[in-house]
C-alpha cells in the first residue's frame, strides 16, 4: 500500500512550524488513541501513521531529506525495501509520550496502563551497513546480497532460552504479567505506578534450566546473506530500512532492522549534480570552427551528438532525459554537455604560420552577439 504524504497525514502545510507539527501530532494522536478506540485496527493504525509522520517532521535532518526525496529519503518508499518506520506501541510512547501531557496517563487518565501494563516485547538491536552503487546501478536500479555477521534465534531452543518445555517457570514477583505495580502515599493521596518486573525483565516467566547451545540468552551469532532490492535514483547519504533483518531479540520478541546507506562510485567521466549528469567535452579549434559530430558517454551506452559550426566555448548542449530518474519514480534528469575548446601549448613553426596569417583575418576578429543571453551571462559572469 503506497504510503500517504505526512504532512498530510498530520493535517499540515509544507511551511509549517515545529510547534504547528507538534500541536497537529498530538490532536491525530488524541484522536486515534488505542484506548480511546478499543479493538479498532484502523485507529491503531492511524496512531501509528501519526507517529512516524511526527519522527519525520519534528527532525530537522530527516525533514528536509523527506522534502527532496519524499519517503525513500527517510526509509519509506513503498515497495521498494524503504521499510517505513515499523514503529510498535511501546516505541512510540516511550519516545513520544512526554507530548500527550496529562491526557495520557499520570493520575489516572486512559494510556498509562498501556505504557507499564502490557508484557515487555524485546526488541533486537538494528544493524547499520554501507552499499556502493555505480552509475548503472543508481540508474536502473539493483538486486543486492549483503553479508552481515549478526544474533539469529537459536535453533536449539528456538529462542526461548530453556533447555526444554519443563526448564521454565512463571515468575514469582509478577505471576506472570511481566509488570509490578507498586502504590505510595503522597500528599495528594495514593499514587499507583507500573513498573517492568526487575525479576522476569517483563518475560512473565524465569528460566530454571538453561539452553546448552546459546546458553539461556535465545539468540546465538551467525553469518547470513540478506537480499535487498534498491530502487533507482537513489543518492549518497540516503538510508534504506529492511525491517526485521537486524539482530534477533532475546528469548523472543521483535528483530530489529537493517539500516542501508547507500554511498557511490564515482564515474570516469561523468559528474552527478542532483538527478543530472555532466560531461566536459574537448574539442580541437578547427571542430568548433567548421562544427563535426562527436561521441560522449551516457549511464548506458555512447551517443552521437552534432557540434553546429561556430560552437563557442562553454556552451551547453542538454541531451533531455539522459541523466537519471527520481527516485520516487516521477521524471529523469538530463546530460549536459559543458562544451570546451582545446587550445594547443606547442606549435610547430609551420602552424604558427597560420595562425599568424589567420589573426590577421576579418573573420578572426571577436563579434560577440549582444543579442545572445549567453553573451550577457558571461558577461556577469566575468565581473563577479
Amino acid at each position: 500500500m503506497e504510503k500517504r504524504d505526512y504532512y498530510e497525514v498530520l493535517g499540515v502545510t509544507k511551511e509549517a512550524t515545529k510547534e504547528e507539527i507538534k500541536k497537529a501530532y498530538r490532536k491525530q494522536a488524541l484522536k486515534y488513541h488505542p484506548d480511546k478506540n478499543p479493538g479498532d485496527k484502523k485507529a491503531e493504525e492511524n496512531f501509528k501513521e501519526a507517529a512516524t509522520a511526527y519522527e519525520i517532521l519534528s527532525n530537522d535532518e530527516k525533514r528536509a531529506r523527506y522534502d527532496r526525496y519524499g519517503h525513500a529519503g527517510v526509509g519509506g518508499a513503498s515497495g521498494n525495501g524503504f521499510g517505513g518506520a515499523g514503529m510498535t506501541m511501546e516505541d512510540i510512547f516511550s519516545s513520544f509520550g512526554d507530548i500527550f501531557g496529562d491526557a495520557f496517563g499520570g493520575f489516572g487518565g486512559f494510556g498509562g496502563s498501556r505504557r507499564g501494563g502490557g508484557r515487555r516485547v524485546n526488541k533486537g538491536s538494528n544493524l547499520r551497513v554501507k552499499v556502493k552503487l555505480n552509475l548503472q546501478e543508481i540508474s536502473a536500479g539493483a538486486e543486492k546480497k549483503i553479508k552481515v555477521n549478526k544474533y539469529v534465534t537459536c535453533t536449539s531452543c528456538s529462542g526461548s532460552g530453556a533447555a526444554d518445555q519443563n526448564s521454565t517457570a512463571t515468575c514469582t514477583t509478577c505471576r506472570g504479567s511481566g509488570h509490578v505495580t507498586r502504590v505510595t502515599n503522597t500528599l495528594l493521596g495514593q499514587m499507583q505506578t507500573t513498573a517492568i518486573c526487575p525479576s522476569c525483565n517483563g518475560e512473565g516467566k524465569t528460566i530454571t534450566k538453561k539452553c546448552t547451545t546459546c546458553y539461556g540468552e535465545g539468540i546465538i551469532q551467525k553469518e547470513d546473506v540478506i537480499k535487498i532490492n534498491i530502487p533507482a535514483g537513489v543518492a549518497k547519504g540516503m538510508q534504506m530500512n529492511v525491517e526485521g533483518k537486524g539482530n534477533a531479540a532475546r528469548r523472543g520478541g521483535m528483530n530489529g532492522d537493517l539500516l542501508v546507506v547507500i554511498d557511490e562510485e564515482d564515474h570516469p567521466e561523468l559528474i552527478r549534480e542532483g538527478n543530472d549528469l555532466i560531461y566536459n567535452l574537448f574539442i580541437s579549434i578547427p571542430d568548433s570552427i567548421i562544427g563535426t559530430h562527436v561521441e560522449v558517454p551516457t549511464v548506458d551506452n555512447n551517443v552521437k551528438i552534432r557540434i553546429e559550426p561556430g560552437t563557442q566555448p562553454g556552451k551547453i548542449l542538454r541531451l533531455r532525459g539522459k541523466g537519471l530518474p527520481e527516485v520516487n519514480g516521477y521524471g529523469r534528469g538530463d546530460l549536459l554537455v559543458n562544451v570546451n575548446v582545446w587550445i594547443p601549448r606547442n606549435l610547430t613553426r609551420e602552424e604558427m604560420k597560420i595562425i599568424e596569417k589567420m589573426k590577421d583575418s576579418d573573420s578572426f576578429t571577436p563579434k560577440p552577439d549582444k543579442d545572445d543571453k549567453g553573451f550577457f551571462e558571461r558577461m556577469r559572469g566575468y565581473f563577479q
